[in-house]
């Protein structure tokens, strides 16, 4: 799948045959950050994919590209650059169309240090492949090393972070309860 996001989120948006606006009311965006995002104008995070996927009944992984290769944890060519915070994002989910949770493999850039804790339904589970993991869970900083997992109720404030000078590269699997 090669279209670029914002032209997925125009084309789910209006398959569902919703306005800009009641975009906008559902995700709390501003109709025109809405629109500069279907035009490809700004970057969307995973916070806001994660809002915009709620509002338009679709899980965040048909923002992602079907193509992928696993092996060595690569989040190089088949991996689609979501953010402008430097975070580099990869659905797993693939070959499965109707899944019941949603496997990313997440690759942080050293000194990654933006974005805002955010909530939604579900779980996460996190597991550290690479580097040194600053997880925010209701406030409080836990730092995970290689190998390390923590999981978590969605509904928790929460947002990851690479407070390093190394790659961090880590699993994130999402179930939404529905």
């Amino acid at each position: 799948m090669d279209q670029p996001i914002g032209e997925r989120i125009r084309d789910i948006r209006k398959e569902n045959k919703m306005t800009l606006k009641e975009v906008a009311e559902r995700t709390g965006f501003s109709i025109s950050f809405v629109s500069q995002l279907e035009r490809g104008k700004s970057n969307a995070t995973l916070e806001s994919l994660k809002k915009l996927s709620l509002a338009l009944n679709v899980s965040p992984a048909i923002f992602f590209d079907e193509g992928n290769n696993t092996s060595n944890y690569d989040t190089s060519s088949e991996t689609e650059k979501l953010s402008h915070h430097n975070i580099m994002y990869k659905s797993l989910h693939h070959p499965l169309k109707d899944y019941a949770f949603q496997p990313l493999l997440v690759n942080l850039k050293p000194g990654q240090n933006e974005g805002n804790a955010f909530t939604h339904n579900g779980q996460e589970f996190l597991f550290v492949l690479k580097g040194v993991l600053t997880v925010l869970l209701n406030n409080e900083k836990i730092e995970l090393k290689e190998h390390e997992s923590i999981m978590f109720d969605s509904n928790q404030t929460h947002y990851w972070y690479n407070y390093t000078d190394e790659e961090v590269v880590f699993l994130c699997v999402s179930y939404d309860f529905q």
